[in-house]
């Protein structure tokens, strides 16, 4: 089961070109790495699947950084227009600017990052892989869309494992495209029985689980 992690969470406010997004940051000590979440459409820093993941990582020792990737201004825009959640060269931006300022600070400066995206947020998380290889070492998608991504997708060098719930079958599909798209290492994992949402009893535990593996698999040995 998914324990409830102690550690206190820290506001984090970040530059994203001409505005500040929040994020909520957690550190604990020693940490081997740092994960940054990016919410899928309609979501944000707050939500609580992604949160149940982050604290499963948190009490293995990794850092974590939830992210709003939009403004409270256009949060509300696009909850009646939905015009920002599949702009995701405007979350890959932001996701690029999160990494830059875990990499700019002073607790975490230096530290393997990977880069965990949920739905619309996975294309975020992979656009901003592409672009940061030095300081991303992996990337996880959940339920993701790495299809939106499409034109990142070869240049991504970080070992990427795609979540997907067994009964998810048109984004299966999608994720098993871009799987082949790519040419960084890629592993599909099913989650059986799972929907989209992982809603089913245990299957975020199971998401957790996975989320976990990866990292410590791949940050292993990069670590300080």
């Amino acid at each position: 089961m998914v324990g409830e992690s102690t550690l206190q969470m820290l506001p984090a406010r970040i530059r994203a070109g001409s505005v500040i997004i929040d994020g909520s940051l957690v550190i604990p000590h020693p940490r081997p790495g740092v994960v940054v979440f990016a919410h899928g459409s309609g979501s944000n820093r707050f939500s609580a699947r992604n949160r149940q993941v982050a604290r499963t990582l948190e009490d293995a020792g990794f850092a974590t950084l939830m992210l709003d990737l939009l403004t409270r201004d256009e949060e509300a825009v696009d909850q009646q227009t939905r015009e920002y959640r599949f702009d995701v060269d405007l979350l890959g931006r932001r996701v690029i600017a999160a990494i830059d300022w875990v990499s700019g600070h002073a607790d975490l400066s230096g530290l393997p990052q990977v880069c965990f995206g949920a739905s619309t947020g996975s294309a975020a998380a992979l656009i901003a892989a592409a672009e940061r290889p030095t300081a991303v070492r992996a990337v996880i998608s959940r339920g993701g869309r790495p299809d939106l991504a499409w034109d990142a997708l070869p240049r991504v060098q970080a070992p990427t494992l795609l979540i997907v719930g067994g009964r998810d079958d048109a984004i299966l599909d999608l994720n098993r495209r871009a799987m082949r798209h790519m040419l960084a290492p890629a592993s599909l994992a099913i989650v059986p029985g799972a929907t989209h949402l992982f809603e089913e009893s245990a299957a975020l535990n199971q998401v957790a689980e996975l989320a976990l593996g990866w990292c410590r698999r791949h940050l292993s040995t990069v670590h300080r």
